[in-house]
């Protein structure tokens, strides 16, 4: 320990007399029932995630109570405090509005409450990004410990989870193929346990991604949330955060352009969501690196797939931890990989992976020479719709897809998706692209997982499974298809798609990752000179994303929020 003031001295209140100040903390804190010999030690503080509106969190009480033990059997002072939760299906507009709102909360209580370091208890798909956000800005040692995935559970002969399952029928009821009846029933079948989603989603993704760049054990990333093991990584994330007071490790230190590298190898290895782009480059600003999407195409061409979980292939992730898990995925990808880089008790990523003598399943965990995908689940696309890029999942994607040319039906915004997706009047056929513009981070919808756009009604029933689809927005990363995601700048700022029309011809060539509008200048100018974007909202959060956000490639975070470069 230093002389420096260390738990309840940290980050005294100002009253203009220091001295003073700690008294009165210390009178409160005593109002709690502590002793003074608790009070005299090393304080690490807790972020509680945990809101009757996050399913996906309903398991962080039990956490909390291992972190602290751990905390105290290391001799710590353990102090839980709550801070803003993001469930998908229950925010509106949706998660992603909030993201940057949840970060910039956790920053403020990790940087001005008394903690010497901290465990951020998340899970659900933006509360990782933003804890982690939050953590490299304040730079507080930190450990991530995130709730862990569900269980798949039998249904009729096959194993379903959220959420890949859940779209999967969704779309074959829309098709015709499944009754009212059966939807019913499966709505209480596809997410039975505690967890998030139980795929290679945008959760589990983001968990995998975390436990790379070092800011938690790499079994942590897997280990499903009903488990007893993931009681013990609680513990030890606990006794960690002890650890790092009596060695400090800054999480902006992990944050090197070689750990970036390799968590993108990772998230292409893996068949990770499209949302982890968006996230970590968010994540790489807060520590002025930049996540350039020509670099993360020209990876994902040296970097297999070689995980095989839905929406890309089969698997679940109690499959991935019990295959394996990414001891087994990072030793198959280590001379790709900067083994150098260090987590949080500064063991270098070599060290972590360990000698090879692990078990691995191969049916889920694929050897480099027999791998899902011989190239990376991911690419950036740029041209005339997008000069700044847009992305492609093309490992869930239908390669007889990757070249076409066609004419697109445009949907501008939800509500005139929502209107006209399923008339039967709808000028549509399997052949066109459908386009939804006006769905990006700085419009009113906030950037949602609208990129999935559903199969026109009429089309599903005729057995369409699949149509180019694209956006200014995100899709789930339990989300399947040949869906473009992200496209920049997007409409609400004048991008190109905001000037496309139905009728228009779009090309895109996943060959030579372009996306481009096949219409004259002097069209694009008349359309350029009519537009107008929309009004700025009146107040609050939205006001603050409408003047502050940033485009996709830079993470769609705050741009006042960024570290300098």
């Amino acid at each position: 320990m230093t002389d420096k003031p260390h738990g309840l001295g940290r980050n005294a209140s100002n009253y203009g007399d220091p001295a003073f100040a700690l008294y009165l903390r210390r009178s409160f804190a005593k109002s709690m029932g502590y002793s003074q010999t608790m009070l005299d030690k090393p304080v690490v503080g807790i972020a509680d995630t945990a809101s009757d509106y996050n399913n996906c969190h309903r398991t962080i009480p039990e956490l909390i109570e291992a972190v602290k033990r751990g905390v105290l059997a290391a001799g710590g002072l353990p102090l839980s405090f709550p801070t803003v939760s993001l469930c998908e299906p229950s925010l509106s507009p949706c998660s992603m509005h909030y993201r940057n709102l949840m970060a910039l909360d956790t920053e403020a209580m990790l940087a001005n409450q008394p903690m010497d370091a901290a465990v951020l208890v998340g899970g659900c798909d933006k509360t990782v990004p933003a804890q982690l956000m939050a953590a490299i800005s304040a730079n507080v040692p930190s450990v991530m410990l995130v709730v862990g995935p569900m269980l798949a559970q039998a249904f009729e002969g096959e194993r379903l989870s959220a959420c890949t399952d859940c779209r999967r029928y969704w779309a074959r009821y829309r098709a015709g193929e499944v009754s009212d009846e059966k939807i019913g029933l499966l709505e209480g079948k596809l997410a039975t346990t505690a967890g998030t989603c139980g795929v290679m989603g945008t959760a589990s993704t983001m968990a995998c991604l975390a436990a790379t760049l070092g800011f938690m054990p790499l079994d942590a990333a897997s280990a499903p949330a009903v488990h007893a093991d993931r009681l013990r990584i609680a513990e030890e994330a606990g006794a960690q955060a002890v650890r790092l007071i009596r060695n400090p490790v800054a999480p902006l230190s992990l944050m090197t352009q070689g750990n970036l590298d390799n968590a993108v190898r990772v998230l292409l290895a893996l068949g990770g969501s499209t949302n982890a782009i968006v996230h970590l480059a968010a994540i790489a600003g807060r520590a002025g690196l930049s996540l350039d999407l020509r670099r993360l195409d020209a990876l994902s061409e040296e970097t297999p797939v070689l995980v095989d979980l839905k929406p890309t292939g089969e698997g679940y992730m109690e499959d991935f931890h019990a295959a394996g898990g990414m001891r087994a995925l990072l030793w198959e990808l280590r001379d790709l990989l900067d083994l150098s880089t260090k987590d949080l008790d500064g063991r270098t990523l070599a060290e972590r992976i360990g000698d090879g003598t692990h078990f691995v399943d191969r049916r889920i965990i694929r050897a480099r020479g027999e791998p899902v995908s011989p190239v990376g689940g991911l690419v950036a696309l740029f041209g005339s719709l997008a000069p700044d890029g847009a992305i492609l999942k093309r490992s869930a994607a239908t390669p007889a897809l990757f070249e076409t040319e066609a004419r697109c039906i445009v949907f501008d915004g939800l509500a005139d998706l929502s209107a006209r997706i399923d008339d039967p009047d709808l000028d549509v056929t399997a052949q066109d692209i459908l386009v939804l513009k006006g769905a990006g981070p700085r419009s009113p919808a906030g950037m949602p997982e609208a990129g999935y756009l559903p199969i026109p009604k009429k089309l599903a029933r005729q057995g369409v499974k699949d149509m180019v689809r694209m956006s200014d927005c995100r899709m789930s990363g339990t989300a399947f298809g040949t869906i473009v995601l992200h496209i920049a700048p997007e409409a609400a700022v004048g991008g190109p798609l905001a000037l496309v029309e139905t009728g228009d011809r779009i090309r895109l060539s996943v060959r030579d990752r372009r996306l481009d509008l096949l219409v004259d200048e002097a069209t694009l100018a008349a359309r350029r000179a009519a537009w107008a974007p929309a009004p700025a909202p009146a107040r609050g959060w939205d006001r603050l994303v409408h003047e502050q956000v940033t485009q996709a490639p830079l993470g769609a975070d705050l741009a006042f929020l960024r570290a300098a470069p």
